[in-house]
């Protein structure tokens, strides 16, 4: 089979899986939506898929997927619109920046029994996978400690810093995300710090731009996440996962992975310059899953309730920046 599919939303990320969508033999790229006619038009003209409204796809007998890459507040209310429609749904993270909306939203997606994968594309990463399959092989023995970097090159515009719900609903939530994926069971306590060390007027506009993260589980197991929104040396992300038997870690990509030696001394070629391109096969892998739990009744992960955790995460980290504490999760879960 075959799954048909539409884009809702022409930007960055709408590019990212219109491409993938189109690169998948399993899937067909039938329209995109987007409210900037010239952003779907680009799209529509390079994938030779056509152009339709919200609306229109919503009643489209010829779709039964969508992919929404529109702006967080309208996350929600999309899914729910789609689930109604019977339309099996792919949805760039968060579902929304309020944990209540988000409970809300997955109660339809219950009583709909539609299909909801949110896009946590790191846990599709070849390397992070690797990672996650050396775990399940008990090569590293039981997980003790989890140790994630990732920074971003520079810094969003302002503008959106102050729409994007902070940094830790936007960018930790991966993290958190990851952080989850690798221990293998529940944070109950976050302690995080923030600071603003990029860019002042980040901090003005109410947000962070540094952060690292302590997470802890009940049996004791770590993880800690360090975060910033400038690397002057390119994208950085790397996992580590220490065992009791060992330790499995996954370093820095690069487009070209070489290293030239001579006098002068060792040198590699640089990081990948954003996510676009680092995660290129994690975003492919990610479509590939979500269209096997579409037409084979694979179980679907990362799922909705995946979305709400993270962000429960998210949640408690800013309550234990501003109030300078551990905070736990059931205090911000209920």
């Amino acid at each position: 089979m075959t799954v048909r599919f539409a884009v809702l939303g022409a930007g960055r990320i709408g590019k990212v899986h219109a491409k993938a969508v189109s690169g998948d033999p399993n899937a067909t790229l039938v329209a995109v939506a987007d409210a900037m006619a010239p952003a779907a038009e680009a799209i529509a003209a390079q994938y030779g898929c056509e152009v339709r409204s919200i609306e229109a796809i919503e009643a489209a007998k010829d779709i039964d997927a969508v992919v929404i890459c529109t702006p967080t507040n309208t996350h929600a209310d999309l899914i729910e619109r789609f689930a109604r429609a019977g339309k099996a749904i792919f949805c760039e993270k968060p579902v929304d920046l309020s944990l209540e909306r988000v409970k809300a939203c997955l109660k339809v997606v219950d009583q709909t029994k539609a299909k909801l994968m949110v896009g946590f594309n790191r846990r599709f990463d070849p390397h992070f996978k690797a990672v996650r399959d050396a775990i399940d092989a008990g090569k590293i023995g039981k997980v003790e400690m989890v140790t994630i970097t990732s920074r971003d090159p520079g810094a969003p515009p302002v503008s959106y810093i102050k729409v994007s719900g902070g940094i830790f609903r936007d960018m930790t939530i991966h993290d958190f995300d990851m952080a989850r994926f690798l221990l293998g069971e529940e944070v109950e306590t976050v302690m995080a710090s923030a600071a603003v060390l990029v860019d002042p007027e980040i901090g003005k506009a109410g947000d962070w731009d540094s952060a690292s993260v302590i997470l802890t589980t009940k049996s004791g197991k770590q993880a800690v996440i360090s975060n910033s929104r400038r690397a002057t040396y390119g994208y950085d992300q790397r996992i580590e996962v220490h065992g009791s038997e060992g330790v499995a870690s996954a370093e820095n990509q690069r487009p070209v992975s070489i290293e030239i030696a001579s006098a002068a001394g060792y040198n590699r070629p640089p990081l990948h310059d954003f996510f676009m391109t680092r995660y290129t096969e994690a975003y492919a892998a990610e479509i590939a899953a979500f269209i096997a739990a579409v037409t084979g009744g694979a179980k679907i992960s990362p799922s909705g309730q995946d979305g709400l955790a993270a962000l429960a995460l998210a949640d408690a980290a800013v309550k234990s920046v501003k109030e300078g504490r551990a905070v736990k999760v059931s205090e911000i879960t209920g």
